[in-house]
This record gives C-alpha cells, sequence and structure tokens, in this order.
C-alpha cells in the first residue's frame, strides 16, 4: 500500500500557503498541479532550479536532482520537479538567482570576458 504524506509548501514569491497530499511514489510538483497547486518550474527534469525549495522540516528523496549540488542538497535545497515526500514535509520555495548564485557563483563573475584571445594567452 502507498503512503501519502502531507506537504506545506510557502510560496515565498506570492506569499501563498497550501497544504497538499502526496503519495511517495509521486513527484510533489506534479500532485501540487494536479491538485491546484501552481509553483515555479522548468525544465521538469531537476536539470534547473526554477522548482528549487528549502526543507523547512521532514524528509525528501531526490535521487534524479542533477541540477543541484551534494553541497546544497546537505544544507537542505530540493528541486520539487523530481521529489518525493518521505514523511510529511513544510518546504518554502526559493529564488531561482540565489539558488544559482550558492551553486555557481564562486565560478562565474570573476572579471571581464576577454573575447578573441587563443586560448593560451591571458
Amino acid at each position: 500500500m502507498t503512503r501519502t504524506y502531507t506537504v506545506k509548501i510557502h510560496n515565498r514569491q506570492t506569499g501563498d500557503r497550501h497544504v497538499i497530499q502526496v503519495p511517495e511514489d509521486r513527484y510533489i510538483l506534479q500532485n501540487a498541479e494536479n491538485q491546484g497547486v501552481n509553483l515555479p518550474f522548468s525544465c521538469r527534469n531537476g536539470a534547473c532550479t526554477t522548482c528549487a525549495v528549502r526543507v523547512i522540516s521532514g524528509e525528501i528523496d531526490q535521487p534524479e536532482a542533477m541540477g543541484l549540488s551534494p553541497a546544497l542538497r546537505d544544507r537542505g535545497y530540493a528541486l520539487l520537479c523530481v521529489s518525493y515526500a518521505r514523511s510529511d514535509l513544510e518546504v518554502e520555495t526559493q529564488d531561482e538567482d540565489e539558488v544559482y548564485e550558492q551553486q555557481f557563483g564562486r565560478y562565474f563573475g570573476k572579471g571581464k570576458v576577454r573575447v578573441g584571445l587563443p586560448l593560451d594567452e591571458d
């Protein structure tokens, strides 16, 4: 028998709060949409950070979330498009740019981009 969990979602962008029921074998985002809840998303493949949330409480499984580094996962971030509830949950949507900056910011923005130089010249 499939277990069903209660998922509380705070959408920071709109200020809305939702409570949905999610079977353990269904993606949270898809189930939210089926219950009339509109949340941010883009790729639906776990490759971007548009649907990123921060887990406030509970357990989540996201084996296909290639868009999040292990470090961000360890800090409680998840991608709802490829996440399964493993307990009752409380999550909060995140700003995509904030998550992207936390993940990649140290690699980008390190000065001017120089075009037209051979690879061996700096």
